[in-house]
């Protein structure tokens, strides 16, 4: 695991679009927005988030994304190309982006509640469920907290 660089988003933005394809099908949407991003909004979002990757053999595998704002950090686009998941790697991401950020006092995130495999790796790494956002159209949204104090 290591810091991504604005180089890096091209290669970012593929496997977040390849990644999240998955979550397309399952919500039979494909205007989410990891799937609509552009290179342009992503090389932005390097100013104000870190960005952690996963390498394998030289290859982008896996990525995650965090900023801090006041006490919280809070974590998105986990990623993990399809070929390489159920390996860690997107634990690996989550525990990296994590130690990023020693002096928050909690953690936050948001998942689709049909998204059963995210909301369980969440939860095994001590994420806990704390609002449900129905309001979201169409995706109903699952936001989980993780408490360090």
């Amino acid at each position: 695991m290591s810091d991504a660089v604005p180089e890096d988003a091209e290669a970012l933005l593929a496997l977040q679009k390849l990644a999240f394809h998955q979550q397309g099908v399952l919500y039979d949407d494909f205007t989410l927005p990891p799937l609509t991003q552009t290179l342009e909004e992503m090389l932005r979002d390097f100013d104000k988030s870190l960005f952690v990757k996963a390498v394998y053999r030289r290859k982008i595998v896996g990525s995650v994304r965090a900023h801090k704002e006041g006490a919280t950090c809070f974590i998105a686009r986990l990623a993990v190309h399809p070929d390489h998941q159920n390996r860690g790697i997107g634990r690996s991401l989550m525990q990296a982006a994590e130690a990023r950020f020693p002096d928050v006092e909690r953690f936050e995130l948001f998942t689709g509640y049909k998204s059963v495999r995210s909301i369980n790796l969440y939860k095994s790494l001590g994420y806990v469920i704390f609002k449900e956002e129905t309001e979201a159209q169409p995706v109903k949204l699952i936001c989980m907290e993780k408490n360090t104090a």
